[in-house]
């Protein structure tokens, strides 16, 4: 039994393929909006491939843009077979391409849905890749004179003024890295001298931040040194009182920017499955009413339009055996021996010479 079955006039037949005709023009500007939805996606990633480790985040974007150029040919195709489907007799020029487009076009409908997922699920990746691109950003914020880092301190002054973020996690990250180059550190002081040399490492490490984790919503001059130091400031208490500082870690603050963006691309993209989807529904109905009028002869006629032709069960059941089939054809029958030849009749008489005679069979005595 057919899967949902519709009965097509001539006149539904052509205003069918017209629809289709421009749906499919659409779903070529749809394709478009995915490629530039990924080379978006793609640029803001490099805005701050710095800041983030060398991992594999650039898939998402890749496959978006790889989806829409796939997206912009398959319509293109699709719009001029839906237009030439319009006369009964163009239809006849593409019979045998429509249904292998119509396979093609459903399975790419899935890599379409993939990467709708993947825009939600991408979420870990970048939050690694962060993670680690920040703490390194902030371990070579003092590089200012090495080539390939120089650029670092600018960068992370920007992110956290910016996204109104700082450190990696929070603002107390400044602590556990030494942001302050030793040329700019006085080595005839003494406390300079002896913090150095209490850290096993040797790092001079100080409870204070950069000027760009300054809150300038604060009306309050920015505490950026001794931060932990309550006698350090007139009227400061660290521990109750609210510090003029961004108290987001830059990593939540980029990881929420993105996330929002790849969520709006993600929901886009979904829609856009959605719309391919209901076109290549058209695009089959069309092909099944076409191909059944062919079969009674009468181009104007009615005709019966299905997505199966078949139950679910029984076209799965088919295309089982057509793949059994398949492998049977490849494989010899080697019984008895190993001898494909064998237990094959003769399509042939036998031959026994000019006389055609056969020989007598010579009996031993005993």
């Amino acid at each position: 039994m057919a899967v949902l079955r519709v009965k097509f006039t001539k006149s539904k037949r052509d205003k069918l393929a017209q629809v289709l005709w421009i749906l499919n023009w659409v779903s070529v500007v749809t394709g478009v909006i995915l490629f530039s939805l990924g080379l978006f996606l793609k640029v803001e990633i490099n805005k701050r491939w710095e800041l983030m480790a060398e991992r594999d985040v650039h898939y998402v974007p890749n496959m978006l843009i790889a989806v829409g150029l796939v997206a912009c040919a398959i319509n293109f195709l699709g719009g001029k077979i839906c237009y030439d489907c319009a006369d009964s007799a163009k239809f006849l020029r593409w019979k045998l391409v429509l249904l292998p487009y119509i396979v093609c076009t459903f399975f790419f409908t899935f890599s379409v849905l993939a990467g709708a997922l993947l825009c939600y699920g991408m979420r870990s990746e970048l939050e690694a890749a962060l993670n680690l691109g920040l703490s390194q950003a902030m371990r070579f914020y003092k590089d200012t004179d090495t080539p390939g880092r120089c650029f670092l301190k600018r960068t992370v002054d920007l992110l956290q003024i910016e996204f109104q973020c700082c450190g990696n996690t929070g603002y107390k990250d400044w602590f556990y890295v030494q942001w302050v180059s030793n040329r700019y550190l006085d080595m005839s002081r003494k406390e300079v001298v002896d913090r150095l040399r209490s850290n096993v490492e040797g790092k001079y490490l100080v409870d204070g931040v950069p000027f760009s984790c300054c809150n300038t919503y604060s009306p309050r001059p920015c505490i950026q040194e001794q931060i932990t130091n309550a006698t350090a400031h007139y009227n400061y208490e660290p521990q109750t009182e609210e510090l003029n500082l961004w108290m987001k870690g830059c990593r939540q603050a980029l990881l929420s920017y993105y996330t929002h963006i790849m969520h709006s691309i993600g929901l886009t993209v979904l829609i856009a499955w959605l719309f391919e989807l209901s076109v290549l529904t058209g695009v089959r109905y069309l092909q099944t009413s076409l191909e059944n009028v062919l079969k009674q002869g009468d181009p104007n006629s009615e005709s019966d339009g299905w997505l199966l032709e078949n139950g679910f069960a029984e076209t799965a059941r088919s295309n089982l055996e057509i793949i059994k089939n398949l492998g049977r054809c490849n494989q010899i029958d080697t019984a008895n021996n190993g001898d494909p030849n064998v237990n094959v009749p003769s399509s042939s008489a036998a031959h026994y010479g000019p006389d055609n005679v056969p020989p007598r069979e010579s009996r031993e005595e005993s």
